[in-house]
């Protein structure tokens, strides 16, 4: 892999793991600049984890690479892991430590560890010191796992469904608080989650994969600017959804007056006169801005209709 340039912190090419015949990430290529927050999104099994784990330097690639920071993610050492804050679901920790030594442990692992820092992090999440992990909920562990990575300040900080299990209480006050935190530090962070709306709300950049490869990677405004929900509204019933339709158009159907799509490629009064050429009988268009909730939807329609069809083909061989 080429050096990359100094505003790239992760990058990958090529990057594939086979776990006996499944390859659970295949030719990933992946960029993320410095100071972006890039929601990594997919279904269920599309391969976040795993790709997260080979970043990381948890797992080892079948082929391809992984940088973090111009150094390949399996040489990774000391001075790479300072600058880095990983924070798991499934992350295991000391339980009969408390929320306090849990701290103390930590602190002389990073030179830059800010005590400071730490006490209102701890102040700012409401933990309580004294607390031994194994008594706190699940939500409070989350929390303590995070503190302990924040505290040094990282220059990178990967989630990786960080908000799985927690309550919608908790939810709420671990999302304002790394809102809070991001505004005030120049963060990279990497968050895959489920939990769609809240990742909306810290995200800049979008990456989703499926089935272990890159499907899109662009920044939140750009998705948000191109993908509309259009409702074509016609003097004649059930308009015919033209045929081919137009490569940015996706789940089109038709009902009474109305021709409903989402269209990934709106491009204001050019797409508009594009409908009028191609349906007949237009009266009126409207067309909706759209959430990151909503797009993710619409492309994870599409992963299932593909899915669908190599299912198809295979039983049709």
């Amino acid at each position: 892999m080429n050096t990359p340039k100094s505003d790239t912190i992760i990058e990958t090419r090529g990057l594939t793991r086979r776990f006996r015949t499944h390859d659970a990430v295949r030719d990933l290529d992946l960029r993320i600049e410095k100071g972006r927050i890039c929601a990594f999104l997919g279904p269920n099994g599309a391969g976040k984890t795993t790709t997260i784990k080979m970043l990381m330097g948890i797992l080892r690639p079948s082929s391809g690479e992984a940088q973090v920071f111009g150094k390949s993610s399996s040489k990774l050492g000391q001075a790479e892991f300072e600058r880095i804050g990983y924070v798991s679901e499934n992350q295991e920790m000391p339980e009969w430590m408390s929320v306090k030594q849990l701290m103390n442990y930590c602190a002389p692992l990073y030179p830059s560890w800010d005590e400071k820092f730490c006490t209102s992090l701890l102040d700012q999440f409401s933990l309580p010191r004294d607390q031994k992990l194994k008594n706190l909920s699940r939500g409070m562990r989350m929390k303590a796992a995070l503190i302990s990575s924040l505290a040094y300040r990282p220059e990178l900080l990967v989630l990786d469904e960080p908000f799985s299990g927690l309550d919608p209480l908790v939810r709420e006050e671990f999302i304002s608080g790394m809102l809070e935190l991001t505004e005030q530090e120049s963060w990279t962070i990497l968050v895959s989650s489920h939990d769609i709306d809240e990742v909306e709300r810290l995200a800049d950049s979008v990456a989703i994969i499926n089935q272990g490869q890159l499907a899109l990677n662009e920044t939140t405004e750009s998705l948000q600017a191109r993908f509309r929900k259009v409702e074509v509204t016609t003097s004649a019933e059930n308009p015919d959804i033209p045929r081919p339709a137009p490569g940015g158009w996706r789940h089109a159907r038709s009902a009474g007056r109305s021709l409903q799509f989402v269209d990934s490629a709106f491009s204001g009064t050019e797409s508009e006169d594009e409908i009028r050429e191609l349906v007949r009988g237009v009266t009126s268009i409207d067309s909706h801005g759209m959430s990151l909730r909503e797009i993710y939807l619409a492309i994870a329609r599409d992963f299932r209709g593909d899915a669908a069809d190599k299912t198809s083909d295979a039983h049709a061989a």
